[in-house]
């Protein structure tokens, strides 16, 4: 395995290092990378292998590479399809994961890191689902988690979700529970205790747990703040907040309008846009990402765009949760840096950043002759620079650029270009249009080797799957079996709220965004 600290060089056909400032891929033909220390150290051809006869060469004629990329947007391991939760609307799905099984924070996370290093991703934004039970656990679960990352060998920036109202519904929990029969409210209720804390302890846990991985491990760790979103915060949660990422200069990544139902909760309980309330608060800035971002309207994104907030489109998610499509053209348009998340999985239930690239494509082509398109460069750019951009990685990453960090992912251009590829035709276009998961040949990390031959090799990934396997064939224990029944009984209960919550006119056509209505 290629250590991080021993110089070595990575010959390929072509490298993308990034995209320029007028979105066009910027291709190095027939180049040799210098890699030292874990960075890029020199860009050059075939005259630096010359003049380094002494190093050990990686790639070769047939590979392309490509900046590591960016998940920006990501949750946990096993799929809930995995786990036997059926797709349906965001309010109605999520609560069917308090009946989910565990397996634990470690072989959770391993499972996700294989599949998006297996799939060229190298850095991930891992937004924790929140923090429950006592406060004397909350730390095995961002070290569990983080220490996972690090096992395999993959960046991450962490946070965890912070919610202190609205838990089940667009009301108070109380109010919910009140009507719910008496043993479904009791464990209900329970639960809900187990995640809510005063503020101010989540904001010294965060600050405690950012100092104790600044010291363990600088290089590949962040830490990073996410109000859940606006109808699960109170705006004096919220001011905690920001407040506190202010104080550390911390990035801050929020849930936000994914659904049409949310956009109306901000506008009758504040008047306002959602976008258009946080400004009222003053949270909107250049270290706030949006997650989602779908029912948006263009005063909205005039603000995102004054303030120079950044938006990760979750195009996969939107897609299958019927959330709709979020105005990706129009933000492009207005400057607004939009990177790309596959979320809980992409459309086909993997972790796939090549798909979800080559989705992201085609979603929004529109219908006219002229109007404008992602094009691949741009797409590739959401999902390497910009996504890096939402992170405090930013600028160490996400190019590959003398001094950068040397996360590369090196693609098998025979698996690219099989049978034949015309060569007028450009490479962003042939990678992002062409290149899945079975392209992916070797991924670096920091100038280490983490994927051979398409297959992760810093941990034993067939024995983490195993093990995986040999944990969920055992019978549900008792506690699992209560927590699924628990969660059968209250679906009922949920779906006859949401059925009284007033919607807009039925019948309307359908529309995907906020800019695609009648």
């Amino acid at each position: 395995m290629t250590s991080p600290h021993a110089p070595f060089l990575i010959r390929t056909k072509a490298l993308i290092r990034g995209v320029d400032a007028s979105g066009a891929a910027e291709v190095v033909e027939d180049a040799v990378l210098h890699i030292v220390d874990g960075r890029i150290a020199a860009i050059g051809t075939v005259d630096l292998l010359a003049r380094h006869p002494e190093l050990p060469v990686e790639g070769g004629p047939q590979a392309v590479a490509i900046p590591g990329l960016v998940n920006a947007h990501h949750h946990f391991g096993l799929t809930p399809l995995m786990m036997g939760v059926p797709f349906a609307p965001l309010e109605l799905w999520l609560p069917q994961f308090r009946g989910m099984r565990r397996i634990g924070h470690r072989l959770d996370t391993l499972y996700a890191a294989i599949e998006m290093l297996e799939s060229g991703t190298t850095t991930v934004q891992h937004i924790q689902g929140g923090l429950s039970g006592p406060e004397s656990a909350w730390d095995e679960t961002v070290d569990g988690v983080v220490a996972a990352y690090g096992e395999i060998g993959m960046r991450v920036s962490w946070s965890f979700m912070i919610r202190d109202r609205n838990q089940l519904t667009y009301e108070d929990d109380a109010a919910f529970l009140a009507d719910l029969p008496g043993e479904v409210a009791e464990h209900v209720r329970a639960e809900l205790a187990a995640s809510l804390a005063p503020i101010e302890r989540h904001m010294a846990f965060f600050e405690a747990a950012t100092v104790r991985w600044r010291a363990r491990d600088p290089e590949r760790v962040r830490l990073q703040l996410a109000p859940a979103n606006l109808h699960w915060c109170s705006d004096t949660c919220l001011e905690a907040i920001f407040d506190t990422a202010r104080r550390h200069g911390a990035k801050l990544h929020m849930h936000l309008v994914e659904t049409e139902r949310q956009a109306d909760f901000a506008r009758r309980r504040t008047g306002r846009s959602a976008i258009g309330h946080l400004a009222h608060l003053g949270c909107l800035g250049p270290d706030l990402t949006l997650g989602h971002g779908i029912w948006v309207d263009g005063a909205d994104l005039d603000l995102l765009a004054e303030h120079r907030c950044l938006v990760c489109h979750n195009a996969s998610s939107g897609l299958r949760l019927a959330s709709g499509i979020a105005p990706v053209t129009e933000m492009t348009k207005r400057g607004i840096p939009v990177a790309l998340g596959i979320d809980q999985s992409n459309i086909d239930d993997t972790r796939d950043m090549l798909t979800e690239m080559g989705l992201v494509w085609a979603l929004h082509r529109g219908a006219g002759l002229w109007n404008e398109r992602p094009s691949p460069a741009a797409v590739l750019r959401m999902a390497t620079e910009h996504g890096a951009a939402t992170t405090s990685f930013a600028g160490t990453i996400g190019r590959l650029d003398p001094g950068l960090a040397a996360d590369i992912v090196l693609l098998d251009w025979d698996a690219v270009a099989r049978p034949i590829l015309d060569p007028r035709t450009p490479l962003a276009d042939a990678v992002v249009l062409r290149a899945r998961e079975k392209a992916v040949d070797t991924v670096f990390v920091g100038g280490r080797k983490l994927v051979e031959q398409g297959r992760v090799v810093s941990i034993d990934r067939d024995a983490v799957l195993r093990e995986i396997a040999d944990r969920l064939a055992a019978p549900p224990t008792p506690a699992e079996a209560q927590a699924r029944a628990m969660v059968d009984r209250l679906m009922p209960h949920l779906e006859a709220w949401f059925r009284a919550w007033p919607e807009n006119p039925a019948g309307r056509p359908y529309r995907y965004n906020g800019f695609a209505g009648p």
